[in-house]
């Protein structure tokens, strides 16, 4: 009898996961691509509310492949993705939370868009339930992009559609040392490594799930294992692209998403030893990736928060975030003919501070939102000197070696 591969390999890594496990494993029935195209992995991290029992219980009915594994408890997600990822046949997996659903649809749409564009990672749509959901790259449908031409960048967890074969050729898992952010780290080297990403954005193809008791399956952690995702996500980034533009887009999300919120408003109800050491774990990473060009593309107050963290100046920060946590609006300084824009965030001009200008400048998205900006207006330097380029062009074109004698 010859058996015929599946398409997708459903990976359910699941700890604690009653009752949400049973709509989670009915939506996987419920998928529209048939259960002949599927077979489901699941691994039951050592549960005691009986989540194992259920998996079998499903395993004995269900008309596709189910494979059940139980272990002892790993403490994150990361040991049963790789458990599942290991045991795996389809052309592609799909790591599915136990705590969440698929809808109908999705996996079908998502095999068929990898099967159309011959591309290595499709995302679905994702939709909040009781929790938010990431949001702007959801505009359209996209049979072809990638990590630096769109926003999906700004979602790095794991719920993505995979081809094994990409995986596999890279030896790919997920990092087991880190206890958060192991997701992000995994889901971009995929993207840097894919022969394409896809959209499919018609239709909701993932419901994540915010539980009620508040249990998750990862542990939360304290503080300094956020620095640990940080640099494990900085430090992947750095060894797979050079020095320059496609590096720094990238570095955008670990400063923005990971560092920040680490000097935000949870920042003022840190103590003073807490305050000294995320400053400490800060600094190799401000010292070895921050720049102006990462800079550039943040908000300012962003931009300023982070600049004082790179400075090593907890002493002017913390003005800044309760300015930030009040809500308060910065007032707007325009200068050059209403062509450049500052926001005069705390310590603006201040001799005793000595931040640069630079740091308070908001780039035309944020200032085009306020009266008086200028937005695309040419510098009059640049002006003068295209007049220049078309004076002295024509007589050029006619010397000899020119143009025109080329021809």
């Amino acid at each position: 009898m010859t058996v015929t591969q599946p398409d997708v390999s459903v990976i359910i890594g699941a700890y604690e996961a009653m009752p949400y496990l049973v709509d989670c494993l009915a939506s996987v029935e419920a998928q529209t691509i048939g259960p002949e195209r599927i077979e489901v992995i699941a691994v039951d991290d050592g549960s005691t509310d009986g989540t194992g029992e259920y998996l079998e219980e499903f395993a004995a009915r269900a008309a596709m492949p189910v494979t059940v594994i139980r272990q002892d408890n790993s403490g994150g997600p990361s040991g049963p993705r790789n458990v599942g990822l290991g045991k795996a046949a389809g052309r592609y997996v799909f790591f599915l939370d136990a705590d969440d659903r698929l809808g109908p649809e999705a996996l079908r749409s998502m095999v068929a868009m990898a099967d159309e564009n011959g591309t290595d990672v499709v995302l679905g749509k994702v939709e909040g339930v009781n929790r938010s959901a990431p949001k702007s790259m959801w505009g359209s449908s996209v049979g072809r992009t990638d990590v630096f031409s769109s926003n999906i960048k700004f979602t790095l967890s794991a719920q993505k559609l995979f081809r094994r074969s990409l995986l596999e050729r890279h030896g790919m898992h997920f990092d087991e040392s880190l206890w958060t952010g192991e997701d992000a780290l995994f889901t971009l080297e995929a993207y840097l490594r894919a022969d394409g990403v896809s959209v499919v954005a018609d239709h909701t193809c993932y419901y994540l799930v915010g539980r009620e008791d508040g249990k998750h399956v990862t542990k939360s952690g304290g503080y300094a294992l956020r620095f640990d995702s940080a640099r494990a996500l900085m430090t992947l980034i750095a060894d797979m692209l050079p020095p320059g533009p496609k590096r720094d887009v990238l570095m955008v999300r670990p400063f923005l998403v990971t560092l920040l919120p680490q000097f935000g408003p949870r920042y003022l109800k840190d103590g003073e030893e807490v305050r000294r050491h995320k400053f400490e774990l800060a600094r190799p990473l401000m010292d070895a990736y921050w720049n102006e060009n990462v800079a550039r593309r943040l908000r300012v107050h962003e931009r300023l928060r982070l600049h004082l963290v790179a400075a090593g100046r907890p002493d002017l920060l913390k003005e800044v975030v309760e300015f930030v946590r009040a809500k308060k609006e910065a007032s707007a300084v325009l200068e050059k003919k209403g062509r450049r824009l500052y926001l005069a965030y705390p310590h603006f001009r201040d001799p005793s501070a000595g931040i640069p200008d630079a740091v308070y400048l908001a780039d035309a998205r944020e200032a085009r939102t306020f009266p008086g900006y200028r937005e695309g207006t040419v510098d009059r330097f640049v002006q003068r000197a295209a007049r220049k380029v078309r004076q002295v062009l024509p007589a050029r074109e006619g010397a000899p070696g020119g143009r025109a004698a080329a021809a």
